[in-house]
């Protein structure tokens, strides 16, 4: 396992996968929550079983595997259901990431969450890189890439940590409000950061 971690997160809409290609490029192991919140539910695992028992068979598709939009519907209306499924799925997700972590071999490690600042993730972490954009810019690319709403969108960001939350936790911060060789620029000199970081 790479000693050093170092944990990315962002609003939605805010470019983390942009930033984790990049890195990935790099070489560099890139753990992905999101990535591993979909392993977990994975036909023939507990959580989906779970998941369908509470539901119903109406909450998996005709392959059997989940219906993430059907179930995002669900928990995006009711809290006592939202609760219910992260107490199921966070330590899932949590051991899954953890596994994902200790196999990685690369001289530092991505590990990269929606909600790194929100839950108790960032204990995983030795450093954390935030991929910040204004709230307008958050608005616009999520409501074109994902066909929501602008309320449903409005919705998601306010259930995430504000924007100066995660300034607040932030060691470094690259600004993608700009073009993608401006981000790349930015994560050269932190890459270079990292590396020497690692060696230490």
């Amino acid at each position: 396992m790479s000693k050093l971690v170092i944990g990315v997160t962002g609003g939605i809409g805010s470019g983390k996968t942009a930033v984790t290609d990049y890195f990935s490029s790099l070489g560099i192991t890139v753990v992905d929550a999101d990535q591993a919140s979909r392993v977990v539910v994975e036909p023939g695992r507990p959580a989906l079983v779970k998941i369908a028992e509470r539901h119903g068979p109406d909450i998996l598709t005709d392959e059997d595997t989940l219906d993430r939009r059907k179930l995002r519907d669900i928990v995006f209306n009711n809290d006592s259901e939202r609760v219910w499924l992260e107490q199921l799925l966070h330590p899932l997700i949590r051991d899954q990431i953890v596994q994902e972590l200790e196999a990685s071999s690369s001289p530092y490690t991505i590990m990269v969450s929606p909600l790194l600042v929100e839950t108790d993730q960032h204990v995983l972490t030795n450093r954390i890189l935030v991929v910040d954009v204004p709230e307008e810019v958050q608005l616009e690319r999520t409501m074109s890439r994902d066909g929501m709403s602008k309320e449903q969108t409005q919705s998601i960001m306010a259930k995430q940590a504000s924007r100066n939350q995660r300034l607040e936790k932030a060691d470094e911060v690259v600004d993608n409000s700009r073009s993608l060789d401006h981000l790349f620029q930015q994560l050269d000199r932190i890459h270079q950061t990292y590396l020497g970081l690692a060696n230490t």
